[in-house]
């Protein structure tokens, strides 16, 4: 259901929404989605969501196969894992040593032992746990993975910054300037 597919007045039209007020921006979800807003959304979000509903309804959706392979994801949880064919190997270098994995039909196998998992190599080799997959290069740091902060941790505060007044007391690493305080 196409209603305006002259670009350049869509293109006005979504510059005028991204400054709109929250409270305007709420307003204008509940017209074109027919609903209240979601509390929790952000007024970044609002307008993003909005400005792709009425692009969709200019321009048109996704094709079938699209939706359909999209769906696929859904389902399955993300993305299918690559499976590595028998007899692919596998190289990492590791504090100066070299080490050779070859794929198996039963698993994977390193220094003349078969294990079950890429991660039990990998924690095998570093003596802590480890995504094997990361380990070996076959999966990114953020498929996944947990965003680390700048210190190289992940955890509750790991990608954000730290406003609040007691940052400095807590141990935790301020990201605009503040002195320690003495203990």
């Amino acid at each position: 259901m196409r209603q305006q597919t002259d670009p350049a007045a869509i293109e006005s039209e979504i510059a005028r929404i991204r400054s709109l007020p929250s409270d305007a921006l709420r307003r204008r979800w509940r017209a074109v989605f027919g609903r209240i807003a979601p509390a929790v959304l952000s007024k970044d979000l609002l307008a993003r969501m909005i400005t792709r509903q009425i692009q969709e309804q200019a321009f048109g959706g996704l094709d079938r196969d699209s939706l359909t392979f999209l769906d696929g994801l859904a389902r399955h949880d993300g993305p299918r894992r690559r499976q590595l064919k028998p007899g692919t190997v596998l190289v990492r270098d590791y504090q100066g040593q070299r080490h050779t994995v070859t794929v198996a039909r039963d698993g994977f196998e390193w220094q003349g032992a078969t294990y079950p998992s890429l991660s039990a190599i990998a924690r095998a080799i570093t003596g802590t746990a480890w995504s094997g997959p990361r380990f070996f290069a076959l999966q990114a740091a953020g498929d996944g993975a947990k965003p680390k902060n700048e210190t190289g941790a992940a955890g509750p505060y790991a990608g954000r910054q730290h406003r609040r007044p007691d940052a400095c007391r807590d141990g935790l690493l301020p990201t605009t300037g503040c002195s320690p305080l003495p203990r």
